[in-house]
């Protein structure tokens, strides 16, 4: 078939019309985060505090955490707070990604997408909370217990930062399972069934994410590979909902 000139010429107008669209909810994405980090800068060193807190409750009396490079007292707070401004705004990031791919979606497509698109920013900061709430003082308890005698436990910020927000990402991203499950069912790619009898494979793979995203430790690897599998058996039974008519095209092919 014959491309005709004025066809061409309209595709590559619509091409370049989205990479315009495109550009601009990238620069609203960018601007949200500025502002937002721009209001919270000047609490920057209480955002630290906040987030230093279950460590320092169970840190000996009279410890203190330590900043070894000489601009950390002032970068780390900023770093902290910046990722926090990304975090503040990702509902914003979320909806410019979805009203960006909305109108080429079916409408029975938008009609489960949006619901999923919510669930998993709920799921995400879900995440987070479980590992600040109740991880973060777990660990950080079990490491000064362990400590052997007559070492002093002071952490440096930029190693601390950088340890909590490994973790932050490790379990928002984890506790997004059921969605990952939801679409695989949805989308055909999977039957429901032939998910849940993988559950055994599900189970060992949830510790192995568990031991590979989290300090080498059994407490945090199972606080982390445990939600995964209960999150793995929630997406399972939402998954109901959303099984499509049309048979899935993995685990349903004829057998050689």
């Amino acid at each position: 078939m014959k491309i005709e000139p004025d066809d061409r010429e309209d595709a590559e107008q619509s091409f370049i019309s989205h990479l315009v669209e495109l550009r601009d909810r990238l620069i609203r994405c960018i601007v949200a985060v500025v502002v937002i980090f721009a209001g919270m800068s000047f609490k920057a060193n209480e955002i630290y505090a906040y987030l230093a807190g279950p460590l320092t409750k169970h840190m000996p009396e009279g410890s203190k955490m330590i900043a070894i490079g000489v601009a950390s007292p002032f970068l780390a707070p900023l770093k902290l707070t910046l990722v926090a401004a990304v975090f503040v705004a990702m509902p914003y990031i979320l909806y410019q990604a979805w009203a960006f791919i909305a109108p080429g979606l079916y409408r029975h497509e938008r009609r489960f997408a949006l619901p999923l698109l919510v669930a998993s920013i709920v799921l995400f900061y879900s995440g987070m909370a479980f590992a600040y709430f109740v991880v973060f003082p777990l660990i950080f308890q079990f490491m000064i217990l362990t400590a052997p005698p007559g070492v002093a436990v002071m952490t440096d910020i930029n190693q601390y930062m950088d340890f909590v927000l490994t973790l932050f990402f490790a379990f928002g991203i984890s506790f997004e399972v059921p969605i990952a499950t939801i679409l695989l069912v949805a989308t055909g790619i999977v039957s429901r069934k032939t998910i849940a009898d993988k559950r055994p494979y599900a189970i060992v793979l949830a510790f192995v994410i568990g031991m590979v995203l989290t300090p080498p430790d059994v407490v945090s690897q199972t606080l982390l590979a445990v939600p995964i599998w209960l999150l793995f058996e929630l997406g399972l039974v939402f998954s109901r909902f959303f099984t499509p008519r049309h048979p899935a095209v993995i685990g349903n092919l004829p057998e050689a």
